[in-house]
Order: C-alpha cells, then sequence, then structure tokens
C-alpha cells in the first residue's frame, strides 16, 4: 500500500478499506505505524488521572520529557527490545455481587503500546465482525444492544430469550489457540510477537510475581479486543 505523505490516519483507512473488500486477505506490514504519531495520539487519549502500574508513573509525569519519551519508546519497539512489565493486580467491587472482580493496571508505557496495537487489530476486525455484536466495539455499548433486542421482541416472533455466561471464560483461553486464530488475517511476525508478550507478561499482585500462561490480562486496553476476537474464533 502506498504510504509516502500519508498519515496514520489514513494508512488505517486504507487497511479498513482492504480488509473490508478481502475477507481473507493476510496483512503482513503494519507494525510500521506504530511510530510517534501514532503513539503521540495514544497518549494524548489516556485519562489524566489513570491509576499507575507497576512503574509508577503517571501521565503527568511522562509528560514532561513527552518527546524523548516516545522516540525511545519507538526506537526499543522496533529493535524488538520492548518488554511488557506484569500488570498490577488489584480487586473492585463486582457490580450486582458482593464478590470482588480482579482488574489488572497496566505500565503508562505498556498502556501505550497497547492502545497502539488496538488501533490497528480493530482497524481490521471492526470488518470482520457481524452487525448484531455489541460489546467492546467503538460507537456501541449496552444500551444500542437493548434497543436492538427491543426492536425485534416487538416485531418480529420469538419464542425464547437466553441469557448465557461462561464462567471464567477469559481467565481459560488458550493463548495458542487466539495466536493462530490471529494469524489468519496477521501475518506481521512483530505484531504477533507483541501481542504474544503481552498475554505472558504476568500479574504482580501483593509484590509477588505469578506467571499468566492462560487466559487474556484483566485490564488492558488490548483485552477487549482479544476477548472479542476469542468469540469469533469459536
Amino acid at each position: 500500500m502506498p504510504s509516502n505523505g500519508e498519515n496514520v490516519e489514513t494508512k488505517l483507512r486504507r487497511i479498513a478499506e482492504k480488509a473490508s473488500s478481502t475477507s481473507k486477505f493476510q496483512f503482513t506490514s503494519l507494525f510500521h505505524l506504530m511510530n510517534e504519531e501514532m503513539l503521540l495520539g495514544c497518549f494524548e487519549q489516556l485519562r489524566r488521572n489513570a491509576a499507575s502500574g507497576i512503574d509508577g508513573v503517571t501521565k503527568e509525569q511522562y509528560a514532561e520529557h513527552l518527546a524523548d519519551n516516545l522516540h525511545q519508546l519507538v526506537d526499543r519497539l522496533h529493535r524488538m527490545a520492548y518488554i511488557p512489565q506484569p500488570v498490577l493486580r488489584i480487586y473492585i467491587p463486582k457490580p450486582g455481587s458482593d464478590k470482588m472482580r480482579p482488574l489488572g493496571i497496566p505500565a503508562l508505557e505498556d498502556k501505550l503500546v497497547q492502545a497502539g496495537l488496538v488501533k490497528i487489530l480493530r482497524t481490521i476486525y471492526e470488518q470482520d465482525f457481524i452487525d448484531d455484536s455489541y460489546g467492546f466495539r467503538p460507537g456501541r455499548g449496552c444500551h444500542d444492544a437493548l434497543r436492538a433486542l427491543n426492536e425485534t421482541v416487538h416485531n418480529q416472533q420469538v419464542n425464547y430469550i437466553v441469557e448465557a455466561d461462561i464462567r471464567g471464560f477469559f481467565d481459560n483461553v488458550d493463548q495458542d489457540q487466539l495466536m493462530a486464530f490471529l494469524a489468519h488475517r496477521i501475518a506481521d511476525k512483530r505484531m504477533l510477537r507483541y501481542i504474544k508478550r503481552f498475554l505472558i507478561a504476568g500479574i504482580q499482585e501483593d509484590g509477588i510475581f505469578r506467571a499468566s500462561d492462560r487466559g487474556t490480562p484483566q485490564g488492558g486496553v488490548i483485552t477487549p479486543l482479544t476477548q472479542k476476537i476469542t468469540f469469533i474464533s469459536l
């Protein structure tokens, strides 16, 4: 794909067009989009008061030397020298229950890299997701799903409505199966290697490290999309 003079958003639109027009096309060159322009946009979208991961670095602190930090980050990424840090495990109340839900907080640079990878992956997989899919998608949410359900119930013959949940599903996702499915669309080895690195980065809880050889880490911005992709791989 021609890239001279094109910004990141233009390149992403071209990728989306190709993904939409050719459902089995494998993308071999994507990681070059992980540049300073991409990561600057990801940084600007971070919440100012977002919780810090195990590095303790805040958005305000990272911004003090933003240009240098992003330049060094891109250099490490493209040398394949960037290693994601374990996510910080905390627990938050689970709505409608007296149980606590585990949440992982990535380090600041991990948030940036994940956000960049998500922008690229979403550009491709948004073309593959069916129209009746609402979870973890831009511009869609629970209220949209409820409106669609309400319209179906009132305008079509409906005999059953089934609510189902798979207990602990995302804690037990087979990472090898997920990576194999991603490879159907993504043939850029650097993209795949970094996604795998995030999957196995591990968890730190109460100062103790725990490996993560199964499941997808909860709390990272890349998690919802990989969960969505896992569903369509079944």
